[in-house]
């Protein structure tokens, strides 16, 4: 409802307008609050990335600590191997009835027990699951057969 005040006259032209009507404002405008609010977000947005900072950390050092990472086990099977059942651990070659044993020396004392598998292109895969079960014997838990891509040598 609008409200009423009375005004001082003063003389003028218009001598009939003796009241000045005013309205109140019963509600809040929100729009400059959403602007403040939509500014202030993107600026914490592109300084948050910039607060973020590590904290730097002497690591304790232990006599007998184990390593996080052993080196990798390549076992290749040669196109050879249909003749004389030999395949090569690294750069040796062994023959598949001492596989089993040479992987569980070489597994003694490692924590990850993975093995990759490089296979001639030649190779069936019977031949591949020979030697994979024989790896699996060993004792060995992961085995990765490697590919190359088209093109690489």
């Amino acid at each position: 409802m609008p409200k009423v005040s009375p005004s001082e006259e003063v003389p003028s032209l218009r001598s009939g307008r003796m009241r000045r009507v005013s309205t109140s404002m019963a509600e809040i405008n929100v729009v400059p609050l959403v602007d403040v609010m939509l500014v202030l977000l993107v600026i914490f947005m592109v300084t948050a990335p910039m607060l973020q900072q590590g904290v730097d950390v002497n690591i304790p050092v232990a006599r007998k600590a184990q390593p996080m990472a052993d080196e990798r086990v390549f076992i290749t099977v040669p196109l050879a191997y249909r003749q004389n059942h030999k395949v090569r651990l690294g750069d040796e070659p062994v023959t598949i009835d001492m596989l089993t044993e040479r992987m569980r020396q070489q597994m003694a004392g490692k924590l990850d027990r993975d093995v990759f598998l490089r296979g001639d292109g030649g190779i069936t895969l019977q031949e591949l699951l020979e030697v994979m079960d024989r790896l699996k014997e060993a004792g060995i838990e992961k085995v990765g057969i490697l590919a190359r891509l088209p093109g690489e040598k």
